[in-house]
């Protein structure tokens, strides 16, 4: 089973809406099939409706935290807690602070499995489905 069959729907949240439709279109090259949200609100309401296989969701977006909020959400949820969460950011690149979940402490605080540096590179999400483990 090839990594786009084993999390097939992926849901993708970002408020630039020039990022979402390339990041789309790139996932979707790789032989998933992508919804999107425009905004944390929106994610979760979707999220909650489509019940994805992965989340892959911005950092900023109505608010400075609405990426780990919406991320918090999603794995508290009965159906988050199986599937990969992935924070997008470009706070590294803005700031120079890099955030990281690489301790326990730190993904109990952020509730994601991953954050990934904007721009997004397909294999590197590829690679973290595949190393993905509950």
């Amino acid at each position: 089973m090839n990594i786009s069959e084993k999390y097939n729907k992926v849901l993708l949240v970002d408020d630039d809406l020039d990022l979402l439709e390339q990041n789309k279109v790139l996932l979707e090259s790789r032989g998933f099939t992508v919804i999107t949200a425009e905004s944390g609100k929106q994610g979760w309401e979707t999220f909650k409706k489509e019940l994805p296989d992965a989340a892959i969701l911005d950092l900023i977006m109505e608010e400075h935290d609405s990426g780990f909020i919406l991320s918090h959400r999603i794995k508290t949820h009965e159906h988050g807690k199986n599937i990969p969460v992935f924070i997008l950011t470009s706070a590294t690149y803005e700031t120079g602070f890099k955030f990281s979940v690489s301790t326990p402490e730190e993904k109990e605080w952020i509730k994601c499995d991953d954050l990934l540096n904007k721009p997004i590179v397909t294999d590197e999400i590829l690679t973290k489905l595949e190393n993905f483990s509950k």
